[in-house]
């Protein structure tokens, strides 16, 4: 649709909301609330296919000021909790495709990298995932069970360990993007070099087809939730570098909030990753049918709310227009 047909189909709509806006007090708030909703859409179509025109500017201008007049002072409802899963988030995430490609890229050439340094040089394995566990993991083959590592401690305990350090680890390659997106590069590569690392170790053990069927089992999701926090950094990044027609500020704090919605996305599943590495895969041998079963539950799971699902709301949201 032209820009121009899209302004001429919707400028009533917008007026009336900004005079809603501006005389508040002689209107239902409800009745705000609703066009508020009608108006966010709005705004995503105009990102989408005029990001920097003027039409764009103006509705973003709109719904910031209408999300203070309607929102503050005002408890969050249950609705909106179920529209930020169901709406917004995907929005963000399918406008920020780019960036999880990006991040996606970056995180599996660093994997590639991982696994063959450690295929040439003996020392490289050590060097990345330190000589303590390097030792345990040998000493653990020598007993039968190379994966004792996730048998031990409390479940509990474990859980709440994990979670919390892959909730910190995300939010640390998110916030790394404050720098230019450089800091969520390096965090990137980082992860994805001790990954393909970790698994040729256990390759040139003959047991790789046992530590992919079990380090998966949480590895699909945990490893998934750190690339699109890195997607968030590379958000954050590229608000500061490329702020188009805003000004730099406002375009980082736009790409700051963008970002951080995105990355606070990503708590629950990192949630599900840390139960099942804390309960479930300690148990992974006693089944690799179901050890594959939850693999691709999981991989069906993270494509789905991250890839396929926000194309189908785009789509969606486009032909309704």
């Amino acid at each position: 649709m032209r820009e121009v047909t899209f302004v001429s189909q919707n400028i009533d709509k917008w007026k009336t909301f900004e005079n809603f806006l501006t005389n508040k007090d002689n209107h239902n708030p409800d009745e705000i609330s609703n066009l508020y909703v009608q108006v966010i859409d709005d705004l995503s179509y105009a990102r989408t296919f005029y990001p920097t025109s003027p039409t764009a500017i103006y509705l973003n201008q709109l719904t910031g000021k209408a999300h203070q007049t309607i929102y503050k002072n005002k408890k969050e409802k249950g609705s909106r909790i179920i529209r930020f899963w169901k709406e917004e988030l995907p929005t963000l995430f399918y406008n920020s495709r780019r960036q999880f490609f990006i991040s996606f890229f970056i995180f599996m050439i660093a994997a590639l990298i991982g696994a063959v340094s450690a295929a040439n040089d003996d020392s490289f394995i050590r060097l990345i995932l330190g000589d303590d566990y390097v030792n345990m993991t040998i000493e653990n083959i020598k007993n039968g069970d190379a994966l004792a590592v996730y048998k031990s401690g409390s479940s509990v305990m474990m859980f709440w360990e994990i979670t919390t350090n892959n909730i910190f680890v995300g939010l640390k390659t998110f916030g790394s993007g404050i720098f230019l997106g450089v800091g969520t590069i390096l965090s990137l590569f980082y992860n994805g070099v001790m990954l393909g690392a970790f698994q040729y170790f256990f390759y040139t053990y003959g047991l790789l087809q046992q530590s992919v069927l079990t380090v998966w089992l949480h590895g699909t999701i945990e490893i998934s939730v750190i690339i699109v926090s890195g997607c968030a950094g590379l958000v954050l990044g590229n608000s500061i570098l490329f702020p188009g027609t805003y000004s730099r500020l406002d375009s980082f704090q736009m790409g700051a909030k963008q970002g951080l919605k995105i990355v606070i996305g990503t708590v629950p599943f990192f949630i599900i990753a840390g139960f099942i590495e804390s309960f479930i895969t300690r148990h992974a041998r006693a089944s690799y049918f179901f050890d594959a079963v939850l693999i691709s539950l999981s991989l069906i799971l993270i494509i789905g709310y991250f890839v396929v699902y926000p194309i189908w709301l785009h789509q969606k949201t486009k032909n309704k227009y």
